[in-house]
């Protein structure tokens, strides 16, 4: 399976404080709006999403079609084949995409231990 770029989503208390903390570390803002409480980090070809308020626990981020510069890729499995082979094996998904449908959608999972995976497709 070609998941695409991978980043952590983090469950962030305090936006600001947090993105001091991670350019300590090397990141530099990518993309977003600090002004809407998210934004994406990234150091050489490691990603990292800041978000204050908008989900509970972090999240592993999964974008098929993207690599780490959000630069289109030629080739990719599409999140509906992705989520229709992991139906195959018996995993249960929290949310599906529509698999009547083309272009951006998502599906969710959880691992077995609890950590939530993101399947998030943009093209």
């Amino acid at each position: 399976m070609k998941l695409g770029a991978f980043s952590a989503s983090l469950s962030v208390k305090d936006i600001h404080a947090s993105k001091t903390f991670y350019e300590y570390l090397g990141f530099e803002v990518f993309a977003g709006d600090i002004e809407r409480n998210y934004l994406i980090m990234k150091n050489g070809n490691a990603l990292i999403g800041l978000f204050q308020g908008m989900f509970e626990n972090n999240i592993l981020t999964f974008n098929p079609g993207w690599d780490e510069n959000a630069s289109k890729l030629d080739s990719f499995d599409d999140v509906r084949a992705i989520q229709k082979k992991l139906q195959s094996k018996g995993v249960s998904l929290l949310s599906e995409a529509d698999e009547t449908t083309s272009g951006p959608a998502s599906c969710m999972l959880t691992d077995p231990d609890g950590n939530t995976i993101l399947i998030d497709q943009h093209v």
